[in-house]
């Protein structure tokens, strides 16, 4: 694409040379845009973040709104209440295993072999595909949250609403480094799905996000306090609609810490070296 040439070298250079880190920048910001641009080519790569928050709002609302909703004391408002900041807790994760998916089709399109041939900081790549990634989160949230409004949310605090939004992008960012791992060391875009399913499904549903823990098993109660989604959605609340805070929200910060500290190097190392 057209938005590639301000990466075309000047002259002959080593591509594996040491970038500077305003060249860095610069090949970033060149790379984001190539990539909002090839999203306005292809609308339909939004459709994810426009139908899940509003797919899962309605089904978990108007499902099981009614029966959890009572088990909280009140009906489906009162679960309305509950389940959205768990929803906006998720929305990190689910865009997360979006950018491993368009990494390896990337790679196995042969994009990325173009941009492995340029003299680029290997690093900028990866930051651009998860500094869209996190723009297309921030859209997914405001989806989120005008159908939260429009099913009788109440937003009793904008600032908590944004620290909840900061929060959940902290924790997708630091996901997003190990889903770009699998979109290098797997074979196909289906292989990265399923392992993003398998890993997923458990830590979605083995937590607090859609219903309270008090009623589960004891081992899964036990397996739901070391759930960092766990941690993020009880943040969430706190924030959003009042409620202990600081537990989950150091849980999530050190799991989001210690997820990028170790997965980034990883990444960065396996995109240099794929062959």
């Amino acid at each position: 694409m057209s938005a590639a040439t301000p990466l075309a070298p000047a002259g002959p250079r080593d591509a594996d040379a040491p970038v500077p880190l305003r060249a860095h920048l610069r090949h970033t910001g060149a790379l984001v845009r190539r990539n909002l641009l090839w999203i306005r080519q292809d609308p339909e790569s939004m459709f994810d973040a426009i139908l899940f928050p509003v797919v899962f709002t309605l089904l978990f609302v108007y499902v099981f709104g009614g029966s959890i909703g009572r088990s909280l004391g009140g009906g489906q408002e009162e679960y309305v209440q509950y389940v959205i900041p768990g929803l906006l807790a998720m929305m990190g994760m689910n865009m997360a295993q979006g950018v491993g998916t368009g990494f390896n089709q990337d790679f196995n399109s042969g994009v990325m072999d173009r941009f492995r041939s340029l003299p680029i900081g290997r690093g900028s790549v990866l930051f651009a595909k998860i500094a869209v990634e996190l723009m297309r989160m921030l859209f997914a949230t405001v989806v989120l949250v005008v159908v939260a409004v429009l099913v009788g949310f109440e937003i009793t605090s904008w600032p908590g609403l944004l620290a909840s939004v900061a929060l959940s992008a902290a924790f997708g960012f630091a996901l997003m480094w190990v889903f770009l791992t699998l979109g290098v060391v797997m074979k196909n875009a289906q292989s990265v799905q399923a392992m993003g399913f398998l890993v997923l499904m458990p830590l979605q549903f083995g937590s607090s996000i859609f219903a309270p823990t008090a009623s589960m098993p004891g081992w899964l109660r036990n397996f739901t306090e070391f759930n960092p989604l766990s941690g993020l959605a009880d943040a969430a609340r706190g924030l959003m609609i009042g409620g202990p805070v600081a537990h989950g929200l150091w849980v999530t910060l050190a799991w989001s810490a210690g997820l990028t500290a170790v997965m980034a190097p990883v990444a960065i190392h396996k995109f240099r070296t794929k062959s």
